[in-house]
């Protein structure tokens, strides 16, 4: 089969590889029809991850057709479209049990590698580096999911895949990550980064009630798309704008009632911070630029929330600890439970109250993923979300 593969660091290819094969009972093969580039892979694109191999396949977000199943898999049947969430759980540990999902204590048989990093693993994630377990992703003609009886989601009639897609990854984190936020009516939230994630937190948090979102980017388009498209009623450019001078005076000095981080490690900036950040990343003394995160905790009201669902992969420096502790703030963070969320917000799909797939702006075959790639990385052509088709 044709597949997507990590050849180094902002190299990747389209290659031949072997067809993946059922190694468990519990394992399904999917042939993908739909499949995503993720803003994360961009992390592993631009060499930020551990543990890639020359060769891994990409790809967390995906969905298609049911070809093969294993025997022990009761719940699906060969034809069905699912839906793939990108954590990978076994459904019986205590974390499943409790629905979180993203740090199953069964699905990742490489954890020894995470717990020296972290202290402890989290689940396998397809496509996501031998640290989360090496699995190959979905940036293919094919994939095996392991588990198949606790993931994958079978899509309804009459729903094509650019409406469900998301449900793998990206619709369940922003909506994660404002309902991390616990919102009141009459709430201000401001939402750092404008990608993909970023404008599904703002459109979440405006299903759950905030009164006034504040977008925050530097580039125009994303702000446009955050106004028209996601449901932000205040956009900051920070290229024009101090992001913390801003928000004081939108909000009359107090602060917004809740902070969103959508960018997670490689956050922009200006003046000596950022060289600070991009100087020891480079240097290889700090892992992640929280800048981002930084003006986040900074800039929310006191007793506020910060909700972190940008991605970050290891050390951070210059972390406000003082102002977390002083102002009473509450950080919630994690890898999102998507299989907790996929069946109510499918709901919300089939009711008509949100089509997450105004995200898209390209559509490609799976044949010019690198210039996919290419073009999300460096945002040309208004480049927000791509997708790839087999």
């Amino acid at each position: 089969m044709r597949a997507n593969c990590w050849m180094g660091k902002k190299d990747v290819r389209v290659e031949h590889v072997p067809d993946p094969k059922i190694l468990n009972s519990r394992d399904a093969i999917v042939k993908v029809t739909s499949t995503a580039i993720c803003g994360s892979d961009l992390h592993l694109y631009n060499g930020f991850i551990p543990t890639m191999m020359r060769g891994d396949i990409l790809g967390h977000e995906f969905m298609g057709e049911v070809v093969e199943l294993g025997p022990a898999v009761q719940n699906l049947k060969i034809g069905d479209r699912v839906v793939v969430p990108f954590p990978i759980a076994c459904g019986a540990c205590s974390a499943c049990q409790a629905e979180m999902y993203s740090v199953c204590e069964n699905s990742n048989p490489n954890a020894k590698i995470a717990e020296k990093l972290w202290g402890h693993s989290i689940a396998g994630v397809f496509g996501y580096s031998h640290m989360m377990g090496g699995f190959a992703g979905g940036q293919a003609e094919y994939a095996r999911v392991p588990f198949a009886d606790i993931g994958p989601l079978k899509v309804p009639d009459g729903l094509d895949d650019e409406q469900v897609l998301f449900l793998s990854d990206i619709f369940p984190t922003g909506f994660m990550g404002a309902e991390m936020c616990d919102i009141k009516p009459g709430q201000v939230i401001a939402v750092w980064g404008c990608g993909p994630v970023g404008l599904l937190a703002i459109a979440s948090a405006r299903l759950l009630g905030a009164e006034r979102i504040i977008a925050i980017d530097r580039f125009p388009y994303r702000l446009r798309m955050a106004l028209e498209r996601a449901g932000a009623t205040d956009i900051i450019n920070y290229d024009e704008d101090n992001t913390y001078d801003r928000l004081m005076e939108m909000t009359g000095g107090r602060g917004p009632d809740s902070c969103i981080d959508a960018v997670g490690m490689e956050s922009h900036s200006h003046g000596v911070e950022y060289a600070y950040d991009r100087t020891k990343q480079a240097m290889r003394l700090e892992s992640d630029r929280p800048i981002a995160l930084r003006e986040a905790i900074r800039a929310c009201r006191n007793g506020g929330t910060i909700s972190i669902i940008g991605v970050y992969g290891g050390f951070i420096d210059k972390f406000p600890i003082g102002s977390l502790m002083n102002r009473s703030l509450t950080v919630r963070t994690g890898q999102c439970h998507v299989q907790r969320y996929m069946r109510p917000l499918l709901a919300l799909i089939e009711r008509g109250e949100i089509d997450p797939s105004f995200v898209i702006t390209h559509r490609m075959k799976l044949e010019d993923a690198a210039q996919g790639y290419d073009m999300f990385v460096h945002k040309t052509d208004d480049c927000e979300k791509v997708v790839l088709r087999a």
